[in-house]
């Protein structure tokens, strides 16, 4: 999908601005001050705090970045908890790849989710949120849990209507969504909403494939120690919004110390140069083992959004430009033979997480949504895959002889059940 995005390279007079492909936007976002500070590499800056000019304009500072503004000329960025220019970088690329006005980085995803529901409360004064299921497993204990003092309705995404109520803050979906892969139109939710904004985790997606705000939505939101990293070595989360909902968010932030850590924010903008190249060719990749999958015996469903039957409102291509790299499959034998295909891999790593550039495998039942109430929980035949960038063939391989393990193990196991 070709989409030509403003985005200034100079601020010479004599030149135009240009038109970037999300592409080189990806490489070149958040870099523009670089040629005037004299380097080619991104800055790392790891003060935890910072001189003051003078009292007056220090503290002056403090209250302007404490409430949740930017800082200003002649001022000072005061404490790392309230701002550091590393971090604000990051924020700026992923911003302009979302095509949202601003962005707010935080130390997690969860820290970014709770950001939001904090900050979202105390803006309206509303207290109930809608949460479109399924959604990621933390997300779901978070809501409910009513830690936050949120008190949330699960409902599917035809219902998000009924489910309103006038006190209703938020509505809260994730496409596709984690781990079944199911697929949510993001503008049937935002119409529905109405008036109440909707948040979507788009953190499978990545801005690659899809961007929830041109869509209406008026958050979206990245584990971005998934794909926007994309190598293992970094947890963090993001936001991006408008102007106004990224100052209650860094208000929020600087009040509960959740800013992403320095050295996170360099990891994350250095991966976003790769982003484009890792997640199309992983895509490709899970096109070419979805496919494969569908041909095996001891599976009894394969999840991908690339099939017809996984999208039966034509959203790949619409909503999203592809389908991504993420598969969930059922296997035939249930938990048992799921628990013996997970460790019975060795190409693929048995571990939570997705995104990197290493192939994984997990059961989210027993793991990642294990705290989600047992009417929600996937099932326990379910596995979900996150395909790297190893070549096809040899992921298959490692697959074939895991499965043949995976079903001789099923037809003499006992029967098992992955409830918390």
């Amino acid at each position: 999908m070709h989409i030509e995005i403003p985005c200034v390279i100079s601020d010479h007079g004599d030149m135009a601005p240009m038109t970037l492909h999300p592409d080189s936007l990806a490489v070149h976002a958040g870099r523009d001050d670089l040629a005037d500070l004299g380097v080619h590499a991104l800055p790392l800056d790891l003060s935890s705090t910072n001189p003051l000019p003078d009292l007056d304009l220090g503290g002056m500072s403090y209250e302007v970045l404490a409430t949740g503004g930017h800082p200003f000329e002649g001022g000072s960025n005061v404490y790392a908890r309230l701002w550091n220019p590393t971090v604000a970088r990051f924020e700026e690329a992923l911003a302009r790849l979302e095509h949202a006005e601003e962005a707010v980085a935080f130390s997690s995803g969860m820290a970014a989710m709770t950001a939001v529901l904090l900050a979202t409360g105390h803006e309206s004064g509303k207290r109930h949120v809608v949460g479109v299921r399924p959604l990621y497993g933390g997300t779901d204990h978070l809501l409910a849990s009513g830690l936050l003092g949120v008190e949330t309705t699960f409902c599917a995404p035809d219902e998000v209507a009924s489910a309103l109520r006038p006190d209703t803050a938020l509505v809260i979906l994730e496409t596709p969504a984690n781990p079944t892969l199911d697929l949510v139109d993001i503008g049937a939710v935002v119409a529905a909403a109405g008036e109440v904004p909707v948040l979507v985790d788009n953190t499978f997606a990545t801005p690659v494939l899809q961007r929830p705000l041109d869509l209406g939505a008026a958050i979206s939101l990245h584990s971005a120690t998934k794909y926007l990293g994309g190598h293992g070595d970094v947890v963090g989360g993001v936001v991006a919004c408008d102007a106004k909902t990224a100052a209650a968010l860094r208000r929020t932030r600087a009040i509960t110390g959740a800013i992403l850590h320095p050295l996170a924010a360099y990891l994350l903008h250095r991966g976003l140069a790769t982003l484009p190249l890792r997640v199309r060719a992983q895509q490709e990749s899970a096109r070419t083992v979805a496919e494969w999958l569908r041909t095996r015996p001891e599976v009894s469903a394969v999840h991908f959004p690339g099939f017809a039957e996984c999208d039966p409102h034509g959203l790949v291509g619409r909503q999203q430009s592809g389908p991504g790299a993420m598969i969930a499959i059922e296997l035939a034998g249930g938990f048992a033979a799921a628990s013996a295909l997970t460790t019975r891999v060795e190409l693929f790593t048995h571990a939570v997480s997705l995104g990197s550039v290493d192939s994984l495998i997990q059961h989210p039942a027993a793991l990642t949504h294990r705290p989600v109430a047992s009417d929600a929980k996937p099932s326990d035949a379910l596995v979900r895959l996150s395909i790297g960038l190893e070549h096809p063939d040899d992921l298959i391989a490692d697959l074939g002889q895991a499965l043949a393990h995976a079903g001789a193990a099923a037809s003499v196991a006992p029967v098992a059940v992955a409830r918390a």
